[in-house]
């Protein structure tokens, strides 16, 4: 399964998504590893990188393996080094996954306009 989170969101539940995995579980483990996404937040922005639009993809391989392509709000952002670690960290700890990969990309860049309404309410732009 894969959710490419550039676009609208893909309900796994609708039966769009062909996998080994049973609907029902691919479902909990994409809200899972969402949920899991919102726990780790850019130390300089008061949001999570999720509604900051910083996940750019999402797979979700038949051996429950996660696959996570990810950027930073800029290339030389301090945590450059950390936050991927904090991302497999998170993920790592959902039920049912058997492991995560994460990589960065700066192709798009991250602007503003990928933030959630939430995200900018949090830092004062809405």
């Amino acid at each position: 399964m894969s959710l490419d989170t550039t676009e609208d969101k893909i309900d796994v539940r609708a039966g769009i998504v062909h996998s080994a995995i049973p609907a029902d579980e691919l479902a909990r483990l994409s809200d899972d590893v969402i949920s899991a996404l919102k726990t780790v937040y850019d130390p300089e922005i008061p949001s999570d990188i999720f509604e900051l639009g910083l996940i750019y993809k999402i797979d979700i391989e038949d051996d429950r393996m996660v696959k996570i392509a990810m950027t930073l709000t800029a290339p030389g952002c301090p945590v450059a080094g950390e936050m991927p670690g904090w991302v497999e960290n998170a993920v790592g700890s959902v039920e049912g996954v058997s492991g995560v990969e994460v990589s960065m990309t700066f192709d798009p860049p991250w602007t503003p306009d990928r933030m959630s309404e939430e995200a900018q309410v949090a830092v004062g732009w809405y």
